[in-house]
């Protein structure tokens, strides 16, 4: 089995991604996608945010990504915030998610960060463990309800 390279999402690789985020967010557009992902795969703003993408060395295609930001808490002061995990591989998606999971703790300690928070959408029991195996636990809730009633996936 080849090794896995987890590396930040260049503008170049921005629709080789789209398949990955439309098994986390099924109702988004290629367009949708591209905006929100060339805003993010900016080099000069990774200290701000970003997706990691993960590839096998021995093939072209990604086969899992997270996005990134860093935010304030007041709790638990500077926070890395995951989100839209998804880990595919035929094979062996538990070490696709390993090597995420070792990228995300690497980001956090290099954007100096206290403490990570990783949120799941739509539910990924497979993602849970991983992230459980690696230290990660509950905090809380995230509850949402869109404003003016609408529901737009990405803009």
């Amino acid at each position: 089995m080849s090794a896995i390279t987890v590396q930040m999402l260049s503008r170049d690789q921005v629709r080789s991604v789209y398949p990955l985020i439309r098994e986390v967010v099924p109702t988004l557009d290629l367009a949708g996608w591209v905006r929100f992902a060339n805003r993010l795969a900016n080099p000069r703003h990774a200290e701000r945010g970003g997706v990691m993408v993960a590839r096998r060395d021995a093939r072209p295609y990604p086969c899992g990504m997270f996005c990134y930001r860093r935010e304030q808490d007041l709790r638990l002061g500077r926070v890395l915030v995951a989100d839209y995990f998804i880990a595919l591989d035929i094979l062996a998606p538990d070490a696709v998610l390993g090597a995420l999971v070792s990228a995300l703790d690497e980001l956090g300690a290099r954007m100096e960060c206290d403490s990570i928070r990783s949120v799941l959408h739509n539910g990924s029991p497979e993602v849970a463990r991983g992230l459980e195996a690696a230290g990660h636990r509950p905090e809380g809730a995230v509850l949402s309800k869109r404003v003016a009633g609408a529901w737009v996936e990405a803009g």
